[in-house]
């Protein structure tokens, strides 16, 4: 059963910064994209980011230029350093595949409030 245990979340003003890491206890992590997703009050699950096996990353269009995901397979973790933070990114943040085919785990809590 693989295990996705994500943290970092907070509490943060606009413009500020927060990193999140999620560590996957999966054999052979390194072979797949790997994606976070975000989950805001009300609002469907969104991929914001992904990142391959060989780290090519891809990004909503809503996260571009602020979001930066990386990964180290040695630790099994991948990683969202969130930057330039906006009210709009107020959500659960979660780490899957890219394609989310395992189960989620619990999320991190991102708030963005003055």
């Amino acid at each position: 059963q693989v295990q996705l245990v994500e943290s970092g979340g907070g509490l943060v003003q606009p413009g500020g910064s927060l990193r999140l890491s999620c560590v996957v206890s999966k054999r052979a992590f390194n072979i797949y994209i790997m994606g976070w997703y975000r989950q805001a009050p009300g609002k469907q699950r969104e991929l914001v980011a992904t990142i391959s096996s060989s780290s090519t990353t891809n990004y909503a269009d809503s996260v571009k230029g602020r979001f930066t995901i990386s990964r180290d397979n040695a630790k099994n973790t991948v990683y969202l350093q969130m930057d330039s933070l906006k009210l709009e990114d107020t959500a659960v943040y979660y780490c899957n595949t890219g394609s989310g085919i395992w189960p989620w785990g619990q999320g991190t809590q991102v708030t963005v409030s003055s």
